[in-house]
């Protein structure tokens, strides 16, 4: 695919999610900048002007609440986290649905937690909400439910929210906004540093530093997450965009702005997509030889007559790494036991657990329609 052929991929979408992070919304002190707010409306404005579909995935809740509350930083804790969240949120969208309205434009909010992308009667809700509002012409503003999400269910920044949500209302496009306008071969700061106007495959940037650190002291992203994102998003089937917030009216009339990511793959289930990318195993079950091949070559699921091992402590529905006899992952999965539930599934077939144990030991350990191959 030529540039202009990718560029061109960008003016055809016909629904696009775009993604704002919270040092393009904010000032230092943690308040939200009306111009900044004003500037990306007008942008989304003249999008949608076009018959365009637009989603705003849009940090800077718990920024907004800080100054309100006093406080100079981004708290560590949880619950204040939550607290800022709570005030914040209140404030963003009032300041979105003030601003879209001076251009007719009706905003929805959606707060979404991890279960909504993931689980899968959640899953199809979240769809249809979203659908449904845009349908009516609304234009979605997605957060994070910061006040309500914990440690363990947090998507942990609004990157890779941005790229589940991409994929979720089937978008053409995901355009991430940040404070830098583009991925570079080297640190920006660096004299000789330049700018990557378009990334075709991983492979061309691999051994690439980037940083990790988000901005302003009031963002949870960086680079690093934004490229997670854009790894999700892409092997989904779904061109990314990256630049600056200054530059998302370019980014998002086909401009050659910021860094171009090609499609690297096909859409595939949006809670795999998580499963993949986005998730910490909370143990390890170990296979013999055959069950390594059952998995990865025919992707069958795994049986619990496959399992020699199991490490870790976890609950039905946590995920977990699936490893061969050296230790080496070679997939991850959604579990269907608990940890102290397996020991006794060892190596046993299901006939044989159900006769022992009852019917609800005659299935697998891991279903392959929840299981990744890594």
């Amino acid at each position: 695919m030529t540039r202009q052929t990718a560029r061109s991929a960008v003016t055809r979408a016909r629904r696009i999610v775009v993604k704002v992070g919270s040092s393009s919304l904010t000032t230092a002190a943690g308040g939200i900048d009306p111009h900044r707010v004003t500037t990306l409306v007008e942008a989304l404005a003249a999008t949608r002007a076009r018959g365009v579909e637009v989603v705003l995935v849009s940090s800077g809740a718990i920024a907004a609440g800080l100054a309100p509350l006093g406080m100079r930083s981004r708290p560590r804790g949880l619950a204040a986290q939550q607290a800022a969240a709570s005030v914040g949120q209140g404030l963003l969208v009032h300041r979105y649905t003030e601003e879209l309205a001076r251009h007719g434009l009706t905003a929805g909010q959606v707060l979404l937690t991890v279960d909504d992308v993931v689980r899968r009667a959640h899953y199809r809700n979240a769809y249809q909400t979203l659908t449904t509002l845009l349908e009516l012409g609304v234009l979605p503003v997605v957060n994070e439910n910061d006040t309500v999400a914990t440690g363990e269910i947090r998507f942990g920044d609004n990157d890779r929210l941005a790229a589940l949500v991409a994929h979720l209302v089937k978008a053409d496009l995901l355009v991430l906004l940040s404070d830098v306008d583009g991925l570079y071969d080297a640190p920006p700061s660096d004299p000789g540093s330049n700018r990557i106007a378009e990334v075709g495959s991983w492979a061309e940037i691999e051994g690439i530093q980037v940083g990790s650190a988000g901005s302003a002291g009031v963002g949870t992203g960086g680079m690093v997450t934004k490229l997670d994102a854009a790894r999700m998003a892409t092997g989904a089937g779904i061109p990314v965009v990256l630049t600056a917030a200054a530059h998302a009216a370019s980014a998002l009339s086909g401009a050659s702005t910021g860094t171009l990511f090609q499609p690297t793959g096909r859409r595939r289930p949006a809670r795999l997509l998580w499963l993949r990318h986005a998730t910490e195993p909370q143990g390890h079950l170990v296979l013999d030889e055959g069950a390594v091949a059952a998995v990865v070559d025919r992707r069958a699921s795994l049986l619990p007559a496959g399992v020699t091992e199991v490490t870790g402590r976890f609950d039905a529905g946590d995920p977990v790494d699936l490893v061969d006899p050296t230790g080496r992952p070679v997939a991850r999965g959604l579990v269907n036991f608990d940890a102290a539930e397996i020991p006794k599934l060892l190596g046993r077939s299901t006939r044989d657990l159900k006769r022992e144990l009852g019917p609800a030991y005659e299935r697998e350990v891991v279903h392959r329609d929840d299981l990744v191959i890594l």
